[in-house]
């Protein structure tokens, strides 16, 4: 959600913190502020909107010497919790004597309380943040140790935080802490960066160290310093990102979103590559750390997530069912602690996350292990708090996601879940003739995105006759229902056009009575077992006068002749053909929002990260 940088060294900190917040800009924020410590001064700027309203403000409240020599400073980007997104409302805020400054992501729960009490010892709020609570228990704990005044604070705190706070009496050390909610070092030579996310570090460093829950750092130029919240020092390694700061730009696309779309041939292939035994039919997933034994004496997997994330899971349930004869389930990840699931020994909980991050997630991890189920990780961010809780799982390899709307990330996620279907299945019931002819298809995925991608422009003139609509439905059966809520989750995340996507056969069942004349209705009709009934329930849809867009496999005359427009894709086994079909789906959606004039990689009120419940 939110984004922190903070830095002390050497350098321009002003340059270095402004920098990365707009490396940071991708994570979804309404407002921005930047502490700068000239010695022992504090200085303080805010600005509602982008990060250039936060340059200019700042740079008309300060002297050019003070950008030039400060070498410590913290920053944010906020997105709106509690109170609207106003210059008081946003980071940094400070105690009541102003010589701490604090930014913080994530929500204290208690600070009601603790404002109340702080109230009463004359304390004066000028915002309406939990934040700014935190920041004064913070200075009323300080009895000259800011260390130690930070460590008080957090005792008395409920809820979650990642969190930077500086001193303008201890200039030389940033304090950061995390529960809940990610923060990251990056160490250098003679310099030293925190932020919640490894992007805002990638320019500087490629050495990072990842915070735990209730770990809290002193953090110099030179030295990082970690400990618990009982002042017992930790030891956290430091890790190589592995990461190409060009992997985070833009490349010459308009759009983030465009180029992850067109980046996914390598990025599937990455994620594929070394993963597929062409010699016994099966799949090599090493970081699943199970052994054939293990694997066969699984009962019941059930992945959680939200979002794009879900409906990847709602795909996967899908696979694991077709193939490895499993009972599967998809949950929403924030339903399932709350529903006190059952669950056993033999049953494999697979946590399905982007970012690693996802508050929702994290916490349905921690219910499984807690009740001693099987619980492996599918992220895409290495060193995650998710990788690191669950200590086993695969990475995706997608590269770094920056547009909100995940393109990449998911279809990678897909083509992972194929290939962990295809383990269990080959270690259950499909022989090797039938393994080998599914590891085929899954290698050429890349392949099939290709060409999907190649028909880029005549899909943006396709996209071009559904912008004056304001609602869409997206259908479809089998695995391709999943696909259409995904399509129709893009749709509305970018464009801003109410889409909703159905199971084909819910249509007759209250849906169908929305249908009027010119009504958009994007089914997925991909040759499948189901397909023929698709078809009957696109006919419906057009006995009402709407307008029919089908993705469809190539050559299915059939099909082509039941609609107004259509997208094919190349043939493919039915689990498979849903990637190629989402990447047209996901080009149409971002060519509606553009033609639209949205912004696209941006949308309102969205975040990149779920980093709170």
């Amino acid at each position: 959600m939110c984004g922190i940088v903070g830095y002390i060294g050497k350098a321009n900190a002003a340059s270095v913190l402004i920098g990365g917040l707009r490396r940071l800009e991708y994570r979804g924020y309404d407002s921005a502020g930047l502490a700068l410590l000239d010695g022992d001064v504090l200085h303080v700027s805010r600005a509602v909107g982008k990060v250039a309203n936060l340059n200019e403000s700042a740079r008309a409240d300060w002297d050019a010497e003070l950008f030039q020599r400060a070498g410590t400073g913290i920053a944010h980007t906020r997105w709106a919790t509690h109170g609207p997104p106003t210059e008081a409302n946003a980071h940094p805020h400070l105690d009541e004597s102003g010589h701490i400054a604090l930014v913080h992501n994530g929500i204290i729960e208690n600070y009601r309380s603790l404002r109340a009490r702080l109230e009463k010892k004359g304390h004066h709020f000028h915002s309406e943040t939990d934040t700014e609570v935190l920041a004064h228990l913070i200075g009323d704990c300080d009895k000259g140790d800011l260390l130690q005044a930070v460590r008080d604070a957090l005792h008395q705190v409920e809820g979650t935080y990642g969190i930077a706070v500086v001193s303008s009496h201890e200039p030389g050390r940033i304090i950061t802490a995390r529960r809940g909610s990610p923060i990251v070092i990056g160490v250098g030579h003679g310099e030293s960066i925190i932020a919640s996310d490894a992007t805002a570090i990638l320019a500087h460093t490629q050495r990072v160290i990842y915070l735990d829950d209730d770990d809290i750092a002193v953090v110099t130029a030179n030295a990082v310093d970690i400990r618990d919240l009982d002042n017992l020092p930790v030891t956290r390694e430091i890790a190589e990102l592995g990461l190409d700061a060009a992997a985070a730009e833009k490349g010459g696309y308009a759009h983030f979103m465009l180029k992850e779309i067109h980046e996914q041939p390598d990025s599937l292939a990455n994620a594929i590559r070394g993963r597929l035994d062409l010699q016994i039919g099966s799949s090599v997933l090493a970081g699943m750390s199970t052994s054939p034994r293990e694997l066969a004496d699984i009962s019941r997997v059930i992945m959680v997530g939200c979002g794009t994330s879900l409906h990847a899971a709602m795909v996967g349930e899908y696979a694991f069912g077709d193939l490895a004869d499993i009972h599967a389930e998809a949950r929403q990840a924030a339903e399932f602690r709350y529903r006190n699931p059952i669950l056993g020994n033999r049953d494999l909980v697979v946590a399905i996350s982007q970012s690693g991050e996802t508050a929702d997630t994290l916490a349905a991890v921690r219910e499984a292990r807690q009740k001693g189920a099987f619980v492996m990780s599918l992220v895409n961010v290495v060193g995650s708090t998710i990788a690191r809780e669950t200590g086993r799982g695969v990475y995706l390899h997608a590269g770094p996601e920056i547009s909100v709307a995940s393109t990449k990330a998911f279809t990678c996620q897909v083509s992972v879940l194929l290939m962990m279907a295809l383990k269990l299945g080959r270690g259950r019931r499909f022989s090797r003739d039938e393994g080998l002819k599914l590891a085929r298809e899954i290698e050429a995925i890349p392949e099939l995105v290709r060409r999907v991608i190649a028909q880029d422009d005549s899909i943006a003139e396709i996209a071009a006759r559904y912008l004056e609509n304001e609602h869409a439905f997206f259908i479809g059966r089998g695995p391709m229902y999943p696909v259409a809520l995904e399509g129709a989750l893009k749709l509305k995340e970018i464009s801003y056009i109410h889409a909703e996507g159905y199971h084909a056969a819910e249509l007759k069942h209250g849906p169908i009575a929305l249908l009027q004349e010119g009504t958009p209705v994007i089914v997925v009709a991909c040759e499948g077992p189901a397909k023929d009934k698709t078809l009957g329930n696109v006919e419906e849809c057009r006995a009402r006068g709407a307008r029919i867009l089908g993705i469809i496999t190539e050559s299915d005359h059939e099909a082509e002749q039941v609609m107004d427009d259509f997208i094919a894709i190349p043939a493919a086994h039915p689990l498979v053909a849903t990637i190629p079909a989402t990447v047209a789906l996901q080009l149409f959606s971002y060519h509606v929002a553009r033609l639209r004039g949205c912004e696209i990689d941006q949308p309102r009120n969205l975040a990149k990260s779920v980093t709170v419940e």
